[in-house]
């Protein structure tokens, strides 16, 4: 299917974007690569001829798996250049994994490094005076909390109002998106920073010292970082992040994951609370909220109200209204309407019969309507009959000066069901007793965790999420 756009000039598509901007301007600095708006824009045009060759028509879904960078972004405009969907995968996905996503999403192509491997000279640009639109602008995949994959195509078509913006990017200025860019968050910032006539900085992988280092060096002014990021850069020494000229940078806005309060404080202390921005919602788009840290600083924990048309409820188990404060699922109901948004290929929305819908979330409103999250509910842990949300284990973990890095869930346990384990990237040789005389001070005793797994391994990717295969390490165990 092909979206017919309306004659109105004030709708512009993303396949005609990087021609729209001053041609000399830097588009994306990766390492040593700086391109500009021209060399991205021919090198999309360029790899659409690939495309055609594959058989790429309008309407199709172009699944890929390349690292961070400008082959990255060129291939997402190539794409939108032949009217198709772009449904980005990561290129570290095990090919089990990478296979059973394919299956699910049956795109009209694949592609990898090897399959652009001399496409940048080969190809040649097609000639097509006015490209197709494709019906969606993106689709991610997502395993959720159930690990079993899924695709999430935007319901939204590859063209927008001129005047559209994102979650606060500045228009013709320099944003830093250190994130996997397969992941959707990062995805949508770095497509609307090129939309919006911004710079683009990426990087391979992040680390504390080296985004500190690309912020200062690239004039950086909007950034869209994780939580994990920020801890990572708040556990370095004072003196070292002093080092930086942080001059320039004005807003990061965090996603992806609930921010520990303690960890917020810090950074409004370090920066101010008009430099961090928080931003609330689903790769389903049924609910976007926003919240600044001076507003946050009122409401402490909170991720905002709904932006727009969007709603949302708290509903007790039985589908009853839960009351102000009391935790409950949070549903939601985009201004558009029931499965407005998105669709899911390989899943089914879980939404109740009058089109209100989740995504698994759990949390509640204040009197006011100010959202604030509890966690998954699915990660919830019952042991001994008492609630646990693994997110505030995690937060308290974190204190602690030796972590960097923690995830938190529940094993099974032969007398309480349940039992806390935390899995924590640390060079320390710390022991549950070690950790357990820490978190007195900061959690109650029932929530601690009864065994723990060390690792001097990132426990999260760039992106915040955590994959338990993925952890090589020694274990110990409460004696209790």
């Amino acid at each position: 299917m092909v979206i017919a756009l309306a004659s109105d000039a004030a709708v512009l598509t993303l396949a005609d974007c990087l021609a729209r901007h001053d041609a000399a301007r830097e588009a994306v600095v990766h390492g040593d690569c700086r391109w500009t708006f021209a060399e991205l824009d021919q090198a999309a045009s360029r790899l659409t001829g690939l495309l055609h060759a594959r058989g790429v028509c309008a309407g199709d879904l172009v699944a890929f798996a390349l690292p961070n960078g400008p082959a990255f972004l060129a291939l997402t405009f190539a794409i939108y250049k032949a009217g198709a969907t772009p449904a980005p995968l990561s290129p570290r996905m095990p090919p089990a994994e990478r296979e059973a996503i394919l299956a699910i999403m049956q795109p009209r192509c694949f592609l990898d490094p090897a399959s652009l491997d001399g496409a940048w000279a080969e190809a040649a640009a097609p000639e097509h005076a006015a490209p197709p639109c494709a019906p969606s602008w993106k689709a991610c995949t997502s395993g959720g909390s159930t690990g079993r994959p899924k695709v999430i195509v935007d319901g939204r078509p590859a063209a927008f109002a001129a005047d559209t913006g994102f979650i606060a990017i500045p228009r013709n200025g320099r944003v830093f998106v250190p994130g996997p860019l397969y992941h959707n968050a990062p995805f949508s910032a770095a497509i609307f920073a090129l939309w919006s006539g911004s710079t683009v900085v990426t990087m391979d992988r992040f680390d504390a010292e080296g985004a500190l280092g690309l912020i200062q060096n690239e004039a950086i002014g909007w950034a869209l970082m994780v939580p994990t990021m920020m801890h990572r850069i708040m556990a370095l020494p004072l003196a070292r992040r002093q080092g930086y000229d942080l001059s320039r940078w004005s807003a990061v806005v965090h996603t992806a994951a609930p921010m520990a309060p303690w960890l917020k404080l810090a950074w409004i202390d370090w920066l101010g609370p008009d430099h961090i921005w928080e931003v609330y919602g689903s790769t389903e788009g049924l609910v976007r909220c926003w919240i600044g840290g001076r507003e946050w600083m009122e409401r402490a924990g909170s991720v905002g109200k709904p932006l727009g048309e969007g709603r949302i409820r708290i509903l007790r188990p039985d589908g009853s209204e839960a009351a102000p404060g009391e935790v409950g699922e949070i549903f939601a109901m985009p201004g558009g309407g029931p499965g407005s948004t998105y669709r899911y290929i390989g899943a089914s929305p879980r939404a109740r019969h009058d089109g209100w819908e989740s995504v698994g979330d759990m949390g509640y409103c204040d009197a006011d309507g100010y959202l604030f999250l509890s966690d998954r509910k699915d990660d919830l842990i019952i042991t001994g009959g008492v609630n646990i949300w693994p997110a505030e284990v995690e937060a308290a973990i974190l204190r602690h000066p030796a972590v960097r890095s923690c995830a938190v869930f529940g094993q099974p346990h032969p007398d309480l069901g349940a039992e806390v384990h935390a899995v924590i990237e640390t060079d320390a040789a710390l022991t549950v007793a070690d950790l357990g005389r820490f978190l007195s001070l900061h959690l109650a005793r029932n929530k601690h965790p009864r065994s723990i797994t060390c690792t001097t391994a990132p426990v999260r990717d760039d992106a915040g999420k955590f994959r338990k295969p993925r952890i090589p390490a020694r274990s110990y165990h409460d004696a209790a």
